[in-house]
């Protein structure tokens, strides 16, 4: 019980004091995460009682990361890449509605693997993005 307490100080921490990036980075982990939830209520056994429930809560769940993306999308600034990026996340919502409407994980399948081609391109991004400045000084040196 104490150990939960303690988890969840540590979660809310991260999250007060992550870059904007590292947010973004964190929404794409919890995505993944819901889904592969979901996914294991999609290979439990027909007869769990729950299999249906867990696999609606979290398809919902992953559709309100997505939703979360979309919605912090500077449009104004991102211009074409930004309305590129906000039409991918409407198509990642409509699969994983699709997904749960009909209980196929087909749909939960390709986006998965498409957010985290997303999250693993934006975390190679946030390391280079790290790096740089250290490259820079000992290019200087």
């Amino acid at each position: 019980m104490v150990a939960s307490g303690y988890a969840r100080t540590y979660r809310s921490n991260a999250i007060l004091t992550a870059s904007p990036g590292q947010l973004v980075l964190m929404l794409y982990d919890g995505a993944l995460k819901a889904m592969a939830l979901a996914e294991e209520g999609f290979n439990s056994p027909a007869e769990n009682p729950r299999r249906i429930e867990l696999i609606n809560l979290q398809l919902i769940k992953a559709q309100a990361i997505l939703s979360e993306l979309q919605s912090g999308l500077n449009m104004e600034v991102g211009g074409e890449f930004a309305l590129t990026m906000y039409r991918l996340y409407d198509y990642h919502n409509r699969r994983l509605f699709e997904s749960n409407l009909r209980k196929h994980v087909e749909p939960l399948i390709e986006v998965q693997r498409l957010v985290g081609q997303l999250r693993d391109a934006w975390a190679e991004m946030l390391a280079k993005q790290h790096a740089a400045p250290a490259e820079f000084v000992r290019g200087v040196a």
